[in-house]
């Protein structure tokens, strides 16, 4: 980790955590969980958090986030879902999401994933219909599962979350963004000077798809999402 990366992480890190008004339940694993932040009758957010989609990083890091949002009039959806080493991977883990945005139900609203919860709000792009989840705001996504592969990022993060590097290649079109055909609106936030997640990702995957890119001059990973930052208000800027 870089130092500007440190900085950015210990200060999300440092905030204090925002208690969520409720948490429901969409499934019977410990995992399968809905943090929920009213106000009621609010736009709606719903937050797919990062972590190389591994047990270690769950939804904690982002309730400063999801506190913030709610505190600009957002009503804010906080989902958990199963990760590598805790039942996780694919497909159990894209399953959750999309189980957990059976159980929201209501009106289209915005999808807002970070990191490998991008890669998972990209799958959903895909796999949903515009009826379910109006647009897709992804930031610093793993855009690009055969690129992160080939580049193994976060020491081999994609060959876990696909069960192995001999599953790689037989998962890919069904899991990679660059495979899925975007089935709603997707605009993306990534900064320049993000080390976890290049940010050429996120220009393959605007290439291809014809994606909303706005890039983040100087930015790392983790600034978009801290409440208080110039990052933050582009991600706010985005959500209107």
């Amino acid at each position: 980790m870089t130092e500007g990366v440190g900085r950015e992480w210990e200060a999300l890190a440092g905030l204090d955590p925002a208690v969520p008004d409720r948490t429901e339940r969409y499934g019977p694993h410990p995992s399968q969980v809905i943090d929920r932040y009213a106000p009621d009758g609010g736009p709606r957010v719903t937050v797919l958090h990062g972590g190389f989609w591994r047990e270690a990083y769950d939804r904690t890091h982002l309730a400063p986030l999801a506190g913030a949002l709610a505190g600009h009039g957002y009503a804010v959806d906080l989902v958990e879902y199963r990760r590598v080493g805790g039942d996780g991977g694919w497909p159990q883990t894209a399953e959750d999401v999309d189980a957990a945005l059976d159980h929201l139900g209501g009106p289209p609203h915005v999808l807002l994933g970070h990191s490998a919860g991008g890669q998972l709000a990209l799958w959903a792009a895909w796999k949903r219909e515009q009826a379910a989840t109006a647009r897709v705001l992804a930031v610093a996504p793993v855009a690009d599962l055969r690129r992160a592969h080939e580049l193994r990022l976060s020491d081999g993060a994609v060959a876990a979350f696909l069960g192995g590097p001999e599953q790689v290649a037989a998962r890919l079109p069904e899991a990679d963004p660059m495979r899925l055909f975007p089935r709603v609106p997707v605009e993306i936030l990534h900064g320049t000077a993000d080390p976890d997640v290049p940010v050429e990702l996120s220009r393959r995957y605007a290439n291809d798809w014809g994606a909303r890119l706005h890039l983040l001059s100087g930015t790392g990973h983790f600034a978009p999402l801290t409440p208080g930052t110039p990052a933050f208000g582009v991600l706010l800027d985005a959500l209107r």
